[in-house]
């Protein structure tokens, strides 16, 4: 397997990190994956070992506020910004390995980004995954909040508060959850802008669901305490 690392630069002059595990022998497809809030691209090398032994390329990159990507924690300055990440990943997937097809694969805060960039672009590909996508959370925030997040929203849209994410949920497996509370590029800050961001574009993307085209595998943990298992 071979693995390698490079940086890439947004429309809007950040630097995102990125990395891609190859297979030593002749590829099959290229597997595109985004991650889940907080989190960032290195948490899902044990995908890469699965993925490549299979014959599969994976390519990913640190969300902006993300890992190793610079900008604000947290934060996006609108819903279209990571939308044109993803665009510019997949332009140097394309660029590198233009002979083979592509699968699209998100995680929760990943998951809905994918979906809405499949429904709002259209692109070509082989498949879409998706596991845990955020498109509601398991429970209902109060009104109160969701009418005071979109305020600030207005105002002061990069101001981010701790998620109050309780770790304990994240997995029944504790050395997931001891990995994810030691590591030092995960970070538990969401901004108003993001938080409202995805919080609409879940929204969004169950009224228009319909509209999925591609083939698509969803999987989604029936005991998952954040995300709405309902929604998937």
């Amino acid at each position: 397997m071979k693995h390698t690392e490079f940086k890439f630069k947004t429309f809007d002059g950040l630097q995102l990190f990125g990395q891609s595990w190859q297979p030593e022998n002749q590829s099959r497809a290229v597997v595109c994956l985004v991650h889940g809030m907080g989190e960032h691209s290195g948490r899902y090398a044990h995908i890469a070992d699965a993925l490549t032994q299979a014959g599969y390329v994976l390519f990913t990159f640190d969300i902006r506020g993300h890992g190793k990507s610079s900008g604000p924690r947290g934060h996006t300055p609108s819903y279209e910004a990571p939308m044109k990440d993803i665009s510019s990943l997949l332009e140097i997937v394309n660029k590198q390995f233009p002979q083979l097809s592509s699968f699209l694969y998100g995680h929760s805060l990943g998951g809905n980004l994918v979906l809405n960039y499949v429904l709002r672009r259209q692109p070509q590909f082989k498949g879409v995954i998706v596991t845990g996508p955020w498109l509601r959370l398991a429970f209902e925030p109060p009104a109160f909040k969701i009418a005071l997040g979109k305020i600030t929203n207005q105002l002061c849209p990069a101001f981010s508060q701790k998620s109050g994410l309780d770790t304990k949920v994240l997995s029944h497996d504790p050395k997931v959850v001891h990995a994810y509370e030691n590591d030092p590029l995960v970070h538990d800050h969401i901004s108003a802008r993001m938080f409202i961001s995805i919080y609409q574009a879940g929204q969004w993307a169950l009224e228009h669901a319909s509209e999925f085209s591609i083939p698509l595998l969803l999987m989604h943990g029936g005991d998952d305490k954040i995300i709405s298992v309902e929604a998937s």
